[in-house]
């Protein structure tokens, strides 16, 4: 017999998991339950060839998966048992169809017999994640028949397709068995696969390929993608003439997670030279981690427009926006109130506009769009006034933010993203968690040339799933490190349980100001009661402790000569926890009156 089997159900997972194989699944992520044994079984069987990793808590496994998905560009797979269980996958779903990211969710279910009956465990699983999948459906029972095991492997291989294609997302699979759910005998006579299934007939179309959508630009051009995005032929799209007229224009490079970032920071770098238009790079954008390639790089520009007489003088006519908009409020705030027209450049089939502008959205990467050359640009042959502005603020206010970091002792939290984009090892795949970490990124992150590769759950901006998501980055990959607050790390502690499936080292760089950083600086923190109990929120929790608990390496930072001797060299295997107390109030004063003060006295 070609496939050695016991029952319909072990026939069922082998197909499903060998299509998923030679497809190039390399990793699924399996919480543990009984309804789900034959997705199990049939996944451990696949080892090597899919690494297949238990981890107990379904919350957490399903950012584990998230972070392994981000790291690769590939789909992984998650499967949990019927019940509750998958509602615990509910919050990565969710993040996951934000920040474009593939899984493949599968959810072991009951037959239809023991539903609306109460069966045990057994909830209604259809539609379980609303309208967050790309898609979704209900495989149908396990079956022998040739013609349903064909069905499988197709519906496998959709499924596949659509958690890329058009733009990447979850898909979500409910899969029914009836027992008996272990590889023993159901009575089924398998002698006819001898004669009608031939694997290597069988699965001889299923190619370990990842596809890329058809990509069709405003200006009329289908682009067709395969293989690799580097290596694919793209037709030429035109550098729209109004763009190349104007020198009042700037380009936002905004959060993105690039798989290729040095080409993207190429592309970003070549178009703002041909159009002489400053890049406003937000910290979260691979455009500051490779500064040399862009010299007309704007870092400050929080900073700069928090000056009335600056952001006057720099209103842009034009706007040239590359994938989601940065985090920064005095951003967002000042495009709103100039109103320039404005270009969103993506190939995502998104609305990535949420100031509801003049906005035409370009459905094209920018590497499509910025590869474009020719003597027919009309380019400037020097630099505008308006560049030069935005060049010499940059200049005056990187040095003011610079010197006054450089000389700081007292443990500011907000230097700890500054220190952080000197020191790391190049190439370093860092988390940054939500709330104040990722702000003081965008505030303080110095542009650099170290290639750190940056990574975050901003489709959702939660903070479920922070410490999960950071160890499915680093999980086999170069030793990595995160960034995040108290609140955010004790909201997913049991990310620790994964330490004994673990393979490499992550470093946790925790900033312990005791409570909701990002809450001090909203208005309700005038209004104390409640502020501290219902906002602040401080929970009090010895660290070292906590991670004695999980068997976690603990350390307690008291100087930033300390810390930079942690950051590099990183160890290369295990997890430890580098604890910086800082003072919550103190750190959001300071940020209150020096943010501003950066430009008080600079004049252009």
């Amino acid at each position: 017999m070609p496939i050695a089997c016991s029952n319909v159900n072990q026939l069922w997972g082998y197909i499903l998991t060998e299509t998923l194989k030679r497809l190039g699944l390399t990793c699924a992520v399996i919480c543990p339950g009984s309804r789900s044994t034959p997705l199990a079984i049939a996944f451990v069987q696949q080892q090597p060839d899919i690494e297949a990793i238990s981890i107990l808590d379904e919350r957490s496994a399903a950012f584990f998966a998230l972070g392994q998905a981000k790291a690769s560009g590939r789909p992984v797979v998650l499967v949990c048992t019927s019940g509750t269980a998958g509602a615990n996958f509910y919050p990565a779903v969710i993040e996951a169809r934000e920040s474009r990211v593939p899984l493949l969710v599968l959810t072991a279910d009951r037959p239809p017999e023991l539903r609306d009956c109460h069966s045990g465990q057994t909830i209604d699983q259809l539609k379980l994640y609303g309208t967050y999948p790309n898609w979704q459906t209900e495989l149908a029972l396990p079956s022998p028949d040739m013609g349903m095991l064909t069905y499988l492997r197709q519906t496998i291989i959709h499924a596949w397709e659509k958690s890329q294609t058009p733009t990447a997302g979850p898909v979500h699979l409910n899969i029914p068995f009836r027992d008996p759910l272990a590889p023993i005998s159901d009575g089924t006579d398998f002698s006819y696969l001898d004669s009608q299934f031939h694997p290597e007939d069988f699965f001889a179309g299923v190619t370990n390929s990842i596809l890329f959508p058809n990509l069709y630009s405003p200006f009329g051009f289908a682009v067709a993608h395969g293989g690799n995005p580097q290596d694919r032929a793209v037709s030429p799209i035109p550098i729209p003439l109004e763009w190349q007229q104007c020198d009042r224009g700037i380009i936002i490079a905004g959060v993105a997670q690039p798989q290729q970032p040095q080409n993207y920071c190429q592309a970003i770098a070549q178009l703002s030279q041909t159009l002489k238009w400053p890049v406003l790079a937000e910290g979260l954008s691979p455009v500051r981690n490779y500064g040399d390639l862009n010299p007309h790089l704007i870092s400050t520009y929080d900073q700069i427009l928090r000056n009335p007489q600056l952001a006057k003088q720099l209103a842009p006519e034009m706007v040239i926006q590359v994938g989601e908009m940065p985090t920064s409020k005095e951003l967002r705030t000042w495009i709103n109130n100039t109103q320039p027209r404005r270009w969103v450049i993506d190939p995502s089939d998104q609305n990535f506009d949420p100031l509801h502008g003049r906005t035409i959205h370009l459905r094209v990467s920018v590497e499509q769009l910025a590869t474009v050359q020719g003597t027919e640009l009309i380019t400037n042959s020097s630099a505008s006034d308006y560049l030069q502005l935005w060049c010499t603020a940059e200049a005056k206010v990187r040095k003011a933010v610079d010197q006054t970091l450089a000389t700081m002792e007292e443990l500011f939290e907000g230097k700890a993203a500054w220190l952080l984009s000197q020191t790391l090892p190049p190439g370093t795949p860092l988390f940054i968690a939500n709330s104040m970490p990722v702000r003081d990124v965008e505030f303080f992150w110095k542009p650099n040339n170290l290639g750190v590769r940056s990574h975050f759950n901003r489709g959702a901006n939660g903070i479920d799933g922070t410490l999960s998501t950071a160890l499915g980055i680093a999980h086999r990959h170069q030793s990595s490190v995160m960034l995040t607050g108290d609140l955010a790390l004790l909201h997913d502690t049991n990310g620790f349980l994964i330490r004994n499936k673990f393979v490499g080292h992550l470093t946790i760089l925790l900033i312990n100001n005791n409570g909701g950083g990002i809450f001090e600086m909203l208005p309700i923190a005038k209004f104390d009661p409640p502020f501290e109990e219902f906002f602040g929120t401080p929970q009090n929790i010895d660290f070292a402790q906590l991670c004695a608990t999980y068997s976690v390496e603990h350390e307690l930072i008291t100087s930033w000569q300390q810390l930079q001797q942690r950051l590099n060299p990183l160890p290369d295997k295990g997890i430890r926890v580098l604890e910086l107390r800082t003072h919550r109030k103190h750190d959001a004063k300071w940020r209150q009156e020096n943010l501003r003060n950066f430009t008080v006295n600079i004049v252009i």
